[in-house]
């Protein structure tokens, strides 16, 4: 079944390691094949990778649209995702689906459920933020008080 993508005016899209740009008014793009292909808004560039689960969707997104490099990715895939769950072992869940979604060679689910180890780390990082901030602001009294 053709994949029918509306491409707005700059927007970018990879297509099996291409970067596709829209250099016009709105486009229609219908992709007729079996193709990697991700969305601007699905895309994290190399130096956007400063957190964990950012670290582990990055290489999920470079075996993707890099066959031949999908190896030494899913290594580090690997390394990343266990180091994740060690320190935040409220993600196994979400782990074990990207894990189950690799073993069906699925990678385009992978990364569906890694953007939800975004979310996860982002609503983690928020409440430890909130805890601190209840601490700075007068939390429970302390022998010091």
């Amino acid at each position: 079944m053709p994949l029918l993508i509306d491409l707005k005016p700059g927007e970018k899209l990879i297509i099996n390691g291409a970067v596709v740009e829209n250099a016009g008014a709105n486009t229609k793009i219908r992709i007729l094949n079996d193709s990697a292909i991700l969305r601007q808004k699905e895309i994290l560039s190399d130096t956007d990778c400063v957190t964990p689960a950012s670290r582990v969707y990055f290489c999920l997104q470079c075996a993707y649209i890099f066959p031949d490099a999908r190896g030494k990715y899913l290594q580090s895939y690997n390394q990343y995702l266990d180091d994740y769950v060690k320190a935040c072992p409220s993600a196994a869940a979400i782990a074990d689906d990207i894990q189950t979604a690799l073993q069906t060679s699925n990678l385009y689910r992978a990364l569906k459920a890694a953007r939800l180890l975004l979310k996860h780390e982002t609503q983690t990082i928020g409440r430890f933020q909130a805890q601190v901030r209840q601490g700075a602001d007068g939390g429970p009294p302390t022998d010091e008080d």
